[in-house]
């Protein structure tokens, strides 16, 4: 194949703004799924991603396309010097996520593209992920096509939006294509500007054969499977070698997307293919490592940094004796998805379980509905916490990751917390209720600007206040409209302590927090009174206290059952009743010194 009929490209936009329908038509349009095979969403192959209307992982496919004559009568007639032909176009499509916390899998995908098509709804205009995604192309000189999506919805402001596009990014009035991909409204055009306007991808015939590993998945059969777009000469069957692992493999199959697996003798310079390695752990087939032949002593491409895990939290088997399970399960889990840690960690109250390091609250939520759907593991997850740089007053320094690892407060000497650079996106009319809530999470507004109808905060605001509530009170304050993008800005100096949590006098790990020590009592007067509703009643009275440094400083007691021990009475003597009430008194004391609480 020549590489001047390939055209390698991925869609990019904001959460919900179409960017898998347009798939769907675009693979409806060029024939590569029969239309008895066509169903919504065909790219997200995952059923969570179906349910919530969301891309998680990442899926390449390979479409062909022929352009017919009056479109290349046309354009000989406008633009002489474009060379076109009736030759059969390859288009390499990559599907991509369009949540925050799966912003490194747009990032893998970039490096594998020549162009893309950034989709923007014509109803709610540039949000929070538009702006992010938009800086990473200008860092990678990709040819953008930008498309208005949902044209046919009466609340669509295509010339306000088709403005606020050309403001912010700079297009002219000519580049913009207006689709409805629900309705397969032209979806011809956004075919031929793939094939007119995003360049063929280029290779040096001189240099030795390599391809970039962009994603990577795990398959009972084929092993470890690599999803890879060659830059230079071919890739065949023959031994080939991963450069940053150093693991030489014999490869079982290579091919293409078409959107399900399909065998070839070899993946050509330019093209996007995939390479069944055999080998049977994930780890080795890093993301942005480089492969090549074996016998060939070939120079890496330019990787990206892993993800990093941000949000970090416990998960415990709700009965025990799944501990084993779970662990099969999140070693299983880790095959299909390696952005996420996982280390062994023990509490008290709950017995075994993992400390688990994940990209954001979603991707989280995604592995907990994971291991239950696909394992049948129900889990407890802790409350959710972030990595804390701490310096020790001897002068050594750690990094923890929960409230158990937090050190003797007399020991330390400073504590770090990373801050995000955070970008929102919310209408006009929200300004105030934005504004007040960033303050209450302690942001520091870094700038306001306003896009016609939209206003745009920039804020430096602390992680360990986004993932608690600020994202849904976010939608609340804007009923629904405002957007969110944010990445690490730094980490910075903080006051914080432990908050541990005592229940009848036995501390209760599970339920500790790291939290600032200005806003402590408020977080234990909230948190005790929501345990004394939660943890049902005893026999005997139950004390719910917060302390820091163990000193109290919240407390909340649950009362305990009354059995009426002087009912059998009939009448008779005071002394009677008191004797009885008395030897009650006694037998809850006892009870409450070695009774157990119950934590549902």
């Amino acid at each position: 194949m020549n590489n001047k009929f390939i055209r390698n490209f991925a869609i990019v936009a904001h959460i919900d703004h179409g960017k898998s329908t347009l798939a769907d038509r675009l693979l409806e349009a060029t024939g590569t799924i029969e239309p008895r095979l066509m169903k919504e969403q065909i790219l997200d192959s995952n059923p969570i991603e179906r349910e919530r209307g969301i891309t998680i992982k990442l899926a390449p496919v390979r479409m062909k396309f022929t352009l017919d004559s009056s479109t290349i009568g046309r354009v000989r007639l406008h633009t002489p010097e474009v060379s076109l032909s009736h030759s059969e176009y390859i288009l390499n499509l990559i599907d991509t996520p369009g949540h925050v916390d799966f912003s490194y899998e747009v990032s893998r995908s970039l490096s594998a593209c020549e162009g893309i098509l950034l989709v923007v709804d014509a109803t709610q205009g540039i949000q929070a992920q538009t702006l992010a995604h938009m800086r990473l192309i200008k860092d990678t000189k990709l040819k953008v096509i930008p498309i208005i999506n949902k044209i046919d919805l009466p609340a669509a402001k295509i010339a306000e939006v088709k403005k606020s596009l050309q403001e912010t990014f700079g297009f002219a009035d000519s580049e913009f294509i207006e689709i409805s991909a629900k309705f397969g409204v032209n979806i011809d055009k956004v075919l031929e500007a793939i094939i007119l306007r995003i360049p063929a991808p280029v290779s040096d015939s001189a240099t030795p054969a390599s391809g970039l590993v962009f994603s990577s998945v795990y398959d009972l059969h084929k092993g470890v499977v690599i999803y890879v777009r060659v830059f230079d000469k071919e890739i065949t069957k023959a031994p080939l070698k991963l450069y940053a692992s150093n693991t030489i493999f014999n490869p079982i199959e290579l091919g293409f997307f078409t959107p399900g697996m399909q065998p070839s003798k070899s993946i050509a310079a330019g093209e996007v293919g995939y390479i069944a390695t055999g080998l049977k752990d994930l780890s080795l087939a890093k993301v942005g490592d480089t492969v090549g032949f074996a016998s060939e002593k070939f120079v890496p491409l330019p990787g990206y940094r892993e993800p990093k895990p941000m949000v970090f939290l416990s998960l415990y088997p709700v009965d025990n004796d799944n501990f084993l399970l779970l662990r099969q399960s999140l070693e299983k889990l880790h095959l299909s998805d390696s952005s996420f840690t996982y280390s062994l960690h023990s509490s008290a109250a709950l017995g075994k379980g993992y400390l688990c390091g994940f990209l954001g609250l979603l991707h989280a939520d995604i592995v907990r509905e994971r291991l239950n759907r696909e394992f049948g593991v129900e889990v407890i997850a802790t409350a959710p916490s972030v990595e804390y740089k701490i310096k020790m007053t001897e002068g050594s320094s750690r990094t923890i990751h929960s409230p158990e690892d937090f050190p003797d407060p007399s020991l330390i000497s400073e504590i770090a917390e990373p801050v995000m650079y955070t970008t929102v996106y919310t209408p006009k009319s929200t300004v105030g209720a934005m504004m007040q809530l960033c303050q209450e999470k302690r942001g520091e507004l870094v700038n306001l600007q306003y896009l016609s109808n939209q206003a745009v905060f920039t804020y430096l605001l602390p992680l360990s206040e986004i993932i608690l509530d600020f994202f849904d009170r976010l939608k609340s304050a804007s009923s629904g409209f405002a957007s969110l993008d944010y990445e690490l800005f730094e980490y910075r100096k903080v006051d914080a302590v432990k908050l541990d949590i005592i229940l009848n006098h036995d501390k209760v790990d599970a339920f500790s927090q790291i939290v600032v020590r200005e806003n402590a009592r408020v977080i234990a007067e909230k948190l005790v009174t929501a345990l004394k509703d939660l943890i049902p009643r005893h026999q005997f009275e139950i004390p719910v206290q917060a302390a820091i440094s163990g000193q109290i400083i919240a407390r909340a007691d649950i009362k305990a059952f009354r059995k009426d021990v002087t009912q059998k009475l009939y009448g008779g003597d005071r002394t009677r009743k008191d004797k009885l009430l008395e030897a009650q008194k006694k037998g809850k004391k006892r009870l409450r010194q070695f009774g157990k609480v119950e934590i549902p």
